[in-house]
């Protein structure tokens, strides 16, 4: 398992927007969240493409739970789960963290569900923060131009906490306000 520092509460808020609610992850949400990472296609770019089978999930789920900033997904219209996102890394110094481990469920792609997401947790990231940081695998074009799409600008790569390299990118506060006006 990643060795870690635990986030306080203040990253595992409850964040209610028009399509979804976002809240901590449970120990409880492990069947609903694993019906939707099951499915292999989500996994395709990224570079554990093997998330999909369940022991993997599980190591991920523990992972995220360990955290202390892992966050459920649900679409507030059925009360279904769709997906996960995780705050890691808070920099008190630097005023940064990293916005990642994010999945939705296919059928959420690409559009206002994950915008509504990422502005939810943007926006309350910038309640305590100037600066995002979006860690992303070099084959993951969709999250690549999901980053893009939002504003945040390429760094360039680093090794990440697997010891995988990513593709750092970054969000000010006031690019975030431009994007989502």
């Amino acid at each position: 398992m990643l060795e870690m520092t635990r986030l306080g509460a203040e990253w595992q808020p409850l964040l209610i927007g028009e399509l979804l609610q976002i809240r901590p992850l449970e120990e409880g949400d492990f069947d609903a969240l694993y019906a939707v990472a099951s499915d292999p296609l989500l996994w395709e770019q990224h570079p554990a493409r093997d998330r999909w089978q369940e022991p993997v999930f599980r190591e991920l789920f523990a992972e995220s739970i360990a955290s202390g900033g892992a966050m459920i997904v649900i679409e507030r219209a059925t009360g279904q789960v769709i997906g996960s996102s995780r705050y890691f890394n808070h920099e008190p110094a630097r005023r940064c963290i990293e916005v990642g481990w994010s999945f939705l469920a296919r059928a959420y792609w690409g559009g206002t569900y994950n915008r509504e997401m990422k502005r939810l947790m943007l926006g309350y990231a910038y309640q305590h923060v100037d600066v995002v940081e979006l860690l992303i695998g070099e084959d993951n074009l969709r999250s690549r131009k999901a980053a893009e799409k939002i504003g945040a600008k390429f760094l360039g790569p680093r090794t990440n906490h697997y010891g995988r390299i990513s593709l750092v990118y970054a969000l000010t506060k006031e690019e975030f306000e431009k994007s989502f006006a």
